[in-house]
């Protein structure tokens, strides 16, 4: 895309994207909702109904943007010291959070609500569905707009991050000092601030549920990352299947024998 590898790169791909304002994203992400909504549903095979309410608040955690909610019902919050908007994020969030966790824990309600299905009907970070829940989340744009350059360009970059911020938690989980690990995240990636690999060091390290629960979204985005690249019927299997039932690591290994083990695909070994 033309953009620099530097400590500005973010702030050079935000203007390329075009910047909402923080009154702007809410509209923003429904518009993009709206228009994406019939694609996912296509791809997913799902008719469940939801309801999204978007908030806005400033707290100090990791997260820019989350969403939980009970059957169809879904709450949006945006963390306003956190989160940036752009168009084309705007596009990824409505991929991510609307479409990719409200969509699917509603599909999962209805679900519920017609058959005596097998599994616990309560959704916790701590569970080993987590790998499916952020992992297709992340990689959704993938299989639902791949030809959207900006939108890819985000995706790849997320992706990537991941991978680091993956790298950097067996490190210091491993024995690893500090310093090393910051010299690694430097190295890796410019744009990083110290807050930003401090804040990763920690909750991936003294945190026990973010200990976890973090670890979910490095080995679910680079499995479902090799599936979109790899495409075929077990790509649209999985991805239907994920929006009946909350899948395992296991699980979703038994729908694609021929791909990676998931934690094991171009995450370091440890």
């Amino acid at each position: 895309m033309g953009i620099g590898w530097n400590a500005d790169t973010l702030v050079e791909l935000a203007s390329r994207e075009g910047r909402l304002t923080v009154e702007q994203a809410p509209d923003a992400i429904r518009s993009a909702a709206a228009e994406l909504e019939p694609i996912v549903r296509k791809l997913t095979g799902t008719e469940a109904p939801f309801q999204l309410t978007i908030e806005a608040t400033n707290v100090d955690a990791y997260w820019a943007y989350w969403l939980d909610g009970s059957g169809p019902n879904a709450r949006l919050r945006l963390n306003l010291r956190r989160a940036q908007f752009t168009e084309v994020q705007a596009r990824v969030f409505a991929l991510h959070e609307v479409l990719g966790h409200a969509l699917k824990g509603a599909s999962y309600a209805a679900r519920c609500a017609e058959f005596d299905v097998p599994w616990v009907r309560l959704l916790s970070v701590h569970a080993p569905q987590q790998v499916l829940l952020e992992g297709l989340a992340q990689a959704l744009p993938m299989f639902v707009i791949p030809d959207d350059e900006q939108v890819a360009a985000r995706t790849r970059l997320a992706h990537f991050g991941q991978l680091v911020m993956g790298e950097m938690h067996l490190a210091i989980n491993a024995g690893a000092t500090i310093e090393q690990c910051v010299q690694m995240a430097r190295s890796r990636v410019p744009y990083w601030t110290d807050e930003t690999i401090g804040d990763i060091l920690h909750d991936r390290s003294v945190n026990p549920q973010l200990r976890t629960y973090l670890w979910s979204y490095a080995a679910g985005i680079d499995w479902f990352v090799c599936l979109a690249e790899a495409g075929g019927p077990a790509a649209g299997d999985v991805v239907r299947a994920a929006y009946r039932d909350p899948l395992t690591p296991p699980d979703l290994e038994a729908m694609w024998p021929e791909g990676p083990r998931v934690g094991v695909g171009r995450l370091p070994s440890g």
